[in-house]
């Protein structure tokens, strides 16, 4: 990466295995996203510790799934982990080429059967003045939960970040209603990488099933960037490694004078947001 250029991907890896758990994939998964080589990995659904499979397989990682995903390539790891159980746990992971400054797993479960946060973290990129704040999303697949995750996610970033700081928010939306548009990315003066009006074919993209994808779920929405190229990465090998197709941009810096950010910064700021009482 320049001074103003970033390629991004955002990838729910299904904790490493194949659709349906027939096989771990986890290390074809690394190699898929090398080639790719972008400069800060989203991914959801990242296996931090799981010791029933450590016995049963023999090529398990020998450590967390974001660190062995990382390792040799991207220098900073941030992991988040939501789902808690007596033999491990999982979450969400952010990878990146450069310092990640601070990181924080903020929990916005809804229903207790159904553990989700929100992974923030500031990244220092050579060329850039104000910090660029990363959100790493896995959403409820429940509309009303994911409106409050929104609205909590939307109400944070505002109390945290300078109207013109750069933003990118990408991951498992779970959202075919597409109400992130509405409910996120105006707010806080975001656009969504693949760029078509709502209802276009072009916007969101399909990513699941990762075989012959038919649903919008995940997403990349950026602040403070031009999009130069969005592709989705899906059908085979990619169907083989998880049940979602993989989403990646190039993105340009735009600096304060972008269109989102004038927006952004014409806004209030408001105090942060959390979630109302269940």
């Amino acid at each position: 990466m320049d001074s103003t250029h970033l390629h991004i991907v955002t990838y729910n890896i299904h904790k490493g295995f194949s659709q349906f758990n027939r096989h771990l994939r986890v290390h074809e998964l690394r190699e898929r996203l090398r080639e790719l080589g972008p400069d800060i990995v989203f991914l959801q659904e990242v296996q931090g510790l799981h010791s029933k499979h450590a016995k049963k397989y023999e090529d398990w990682p020998y450590k967390p799934q974001h660190e062995f995903l990382a390792e040799d390539v991207w220098q900073s790891t941030a992991y988040g982990g939501n789902v808690m159980y007596g033999h491990g746990h999982h979450g969400n992971a952010i990878l990146a080429r450069f310092p990640i400054e601070h990181s924080h797993n903020q929990d916005v479960t809804h229903f207790p059967f159904e553990r989700r946060g929100l992974l923030h973290c500031t990244i220092h990129l050579p060329g850039l003045t104000r910090a660029l704040h990363c959100v790493c999303v896995h959403l409820s697949v429940f509309a009303p939960s994911r409106r409050r995750q929104m609205d909590a996610l939307a109400g944070c970033i505002e109390g945290i970040a300078d109207p013109a700081s750069p933003l990118i928010i990408a991951g498992d939306f779970n959202d075919w209603r597409n109400d992130a548009d509405e409910l996120l990315a105006h707010r806080l003066g975001m656009i969504e990488a693949f760029g078509g009006a709502f209802g276009s074919l072009e916007s969101p993209g399909r990513s699941f099933p990762s075989k012959q994808p038919l649903l919008r779920l995940d997403r990349i929405y950026v602040r403070g960037f031009t999009v130069e190229l969005a592709e989705m990465h899906s059908g085979a090998p990619w169907s083989k490694i998880s049940d979602h197709a993989a989403l990646s941009a190039h993105l340009k810096w735009t600096g304060d004078e972008s269109p989102a950010l004038r927006k952004a910064a014409s806004a209030a700021t408001q105090p942060g947001l959390t979630l109302p009482p269940r």
